[in-house]
């Protein structure tokens, strides 16, 4: 544990050094979680080494590139790739294989809602690819659920300043309804997507 605390610290050491490019960075890689790296980044807002809009902006390109970073492993290297290698990147095959079904059942749109759900919020980018979706589609999608998730942490950041670190608790309240709202988009989408099924087939 010491050693896992040691590491974080180190490595938000890294991303205060670099300020805006650290943020993109580290939600690129996340090598730590994006919700630990976006409240750090409120409050490095909260001790003014960077302004609120640039914290968001970074936070939102530097999930999009990591969706891009899954999206290309599914593009170009697929299941094979993810068989052999899905470990290392600390994703199972049963999380591929929902996130798959997600796809293929509901379509781009899944890649917006899916954002809103733990663990999916990645893997859902890998079917994408392999499913070859258009890449505008995509970046577009994932920067619309990507901004309010980075306005909500870095907001979260800032106004807790020196207890960042309780972002947890302080988020819980707020992930529920999330991903209420995830669920009651993603069935707004299948219904849209049955009735023009149904009025082409007439």
């Amino acid at each position: 544990m010491h050693f896992l605390s040691d590491l974080i610290s180190y490595l938000l050491g890294i991303i205060e050094q670099l300020g805006y490019f650290g943020i993109i960075l580290g939600l690129a890689m996340e090598v730590i979680p994006s919700e630990i790296v976006l409240a750090y980044g409120g409050y490095l807002v909260s001790r003014g080494t960077i302004n609120f809009i640039g914290a968001v902006i970074c936070g939102t390109i530097g999930a999009i590139i990591q969706q891009w970073i899954l999206y290309a492993i599914g593009r170009y290297g697929g299941r094979p790739f993810l068989d052999k290698f899905g470990k290392f990147l600390h994703i199972k095959p049963k999380h591929i294989d929902i996130a798959e079904g997600w796809f293929n059942r509901y379509g781009s749109g899944i890649v917006f809602t899916a954002r809103f759900v733990p663990v999916m919020r990645q893997v859902i980018s890998i079917p994408a690819g392999m499913a070859r979706m258009p890449l505008g589609l995509f970046t577009l999608l994932t920067a619309a659920a990507s901004i309010p998730w980075s306005l909500l942490f870095v907001y979260l950041g800032w106004k807790l300043g020196d207890n960042w670190e309780q972002i947890d608790e302080k988020a819980a309240p707020y992930m529920q309804p999330a991903i209420l709202i995830a669920i009651a988009l993603l069935v707004i989408y299948f219904l849209y997507k049955y009735v023009r099924s149904r009025r082409k087939a007439a």
